[in-house]
């Protein structure tokens, strides 16, 4: 979709700075895009962490994840030396990091999980210097089992959350016609605006969605602001907020989620390329965006923020307004940390009820899960792989739906093995390598 007063050379030129009354809205637009599912881990660990909805150490969560993706986003379109893509790639709290990180924070507490991350971080920068070298390893077959996994591991959360939190005994208002009401209401809402609107609107239909089951929410009486009035303007990250300790399974866990997610951000980065000038990304953008994806992970570990990567909605946008300048995206990453710095925002945000959560992630859950499928679509169903999806999804889920059945592994196995998605990706990995090619 051209845009008036650019030519098709300024369009595709990454450097190309649009006048500012084109830029803005079209960094706004790409953090609309990108804002619902940046923020939705942070509460998913908050929560998993035992933080009451509006806490402030959850209101501090959520601001981190919106300044950290900034800094990130500043990170690959500034760049700094040879960290950074200087292309318009989005950066943002990965849900690939979601399955593992629930169970650490369960099993071995926030401080693990922190150190889990910064080294999990300097791994995923350390990635960037070999990532041509594992790109081979990583078919179409093993990366759609693991998006699939993915979503599938993460659908019950948000059919739990839509329902009203953790159904409890003596709690009967799990699963009341209240919560299911908030749920429909975001699912009805982001429906309509993604298949009968178009532009700014469709693009952040999610959001959107949460914000009219936040208004019901309001309505209804369900929505208390009491810690809102408490919270400040202005706020600085704080180093090691939630501690930081070396554990073996956040360790391990980080670095192989790390994997999954560089080969997610040369994907998005190629797409990036290919759609907004026509072109194969380079080895130099590769390499560079591989490590801006873990410098940004590990600096947003250090001050209490979650594991960042490329986020591939925002792809979808460049294509689509056909405008591949990083400056516009810089303008929108400036927005995002703006809005982390105040703590009031983070604040409005945490008092959103669970259910319309659950609404929101339910849609993007599933949507990680239809992703997975897509890039599935595209392998040859022979036998062979066709044992490789069942055995990897089949352990991967299994172990996780029954936890019991690892009762007497050690803590540090069993937090890796239960999380649905590390059995998962490593079965696929393996099983790929070493089964032979049949003919079928």
């Amino acid at each position: 979709m051209a845009k008036p007063g650019m030519t098709a050379e300024q369009r595709q030129d990454p450097n190309y700075t649009p006048p500012l009354a084109l830029a803005i809205p079209l960094g706004i637009q790409h953090v609309l895009a990108m804002f619902a599912s940046n923020i939705t881990p942070a509460i998913l660990v908050s929560v998993a962490a035992g933080f009451a909805f509006g806490s402030a150490n959850m209101i501090y969560m959520i601001q981190m994840v919106m300044v950290f993706a900034g800094i990130a986003t500043l990170i690959q379109t500034v760049g700094l030396g040879p960290v950074g893509a200087r292309l318009p790639v989005v950066q943002g709290t990965s849900f690939a990091f979601i399955p593992i990180m629930i169970p650490i924070t369960k099993g071995a507490g926030l401080a693990a999980l922190f150190g889990g991350i910064v080294i999990g971080g300097i791994f995923h920068f350390l990635l960037g210097t070999v990532i041509g070298r594992i790109r081979g390893a990583l078919p179409p077959l093993v990366t759609g089992i693991v998006v699939l996994t993915i979503g599938l591991a993460l659908i019950p959360i948000g059919i739990k959350y839509a329902a009203g939190g953790v159904p409890l005994m003596g709690k009967p208002a799990f699963g009341s016609i209240d919560h299911w009401g908030l749920a429909l209401v975001v699912i009805v809402v982001t429906l309509a605006l993604k298949f009968f609107s178009k532009g700014m609107l469709s693009s952040a239909a999610i959001l959107i969605g949460l914000v009219a089951g936040y208004v019901v929410a309001i309505i209804l009486g369900m929505v208390s602001f009491a810690n809102v009035d408490k919270a400040g303007w202005f706020s600085v990250p704080d180093p090691l907020h939630f501690g930081f300790e070396i554990n073996a399974a956040a360790i391990i866990g980080m670095c192989l989620i790390s994997i999954v997610s560089a080969i997610e951000t040369v994907g998005d980065i190629s797409g990036i390329t290919k759609g907004g000038a026509g072109r194969e990304a380079t080895d130099k953008e590769i390499a560079g965006g591989t490590m801006a994806d873990g410098a940004g992970t590990a600096l947003s570990g250090i001050f209490g923020g979650l594991p960042n990567t490329s986020f591939s909605q925002n792809v979808g946008l460049i294509s689509m307004t056909g405008v591949m300048s990083r400056h516009v995206v810089t303008l929108g990453a400036i927005f995002l940390i703006a809005c982390g710095l105040v703590p009031k925002v983070g604040a409005i945000i945490a008092t959103m009820p669970i259910a319309v959560l659950g609404g929101g992630v339910i849609v993007m859950f599933g949507m990680v899960a239809a992703a997975g499928i897509n890039m599935l679509s595209d392998v040859t169903w022979s036998r062979r792989n066709m044992i490789i999806l069942a055995v990897s999804l089949g352990i991967g889920l299994g172990l996780q739906a029954v936890p019991q059945a690892l009762q007497h592994v050690p803590g540090t196995l069993k937090i890796l093995l239960t999380s649905g998605l590390l059995p998962a990706a490593f079965l696929a990995v393996v099983l790929n390598l070493v089964l032979p090619e049949t003919e079928d």
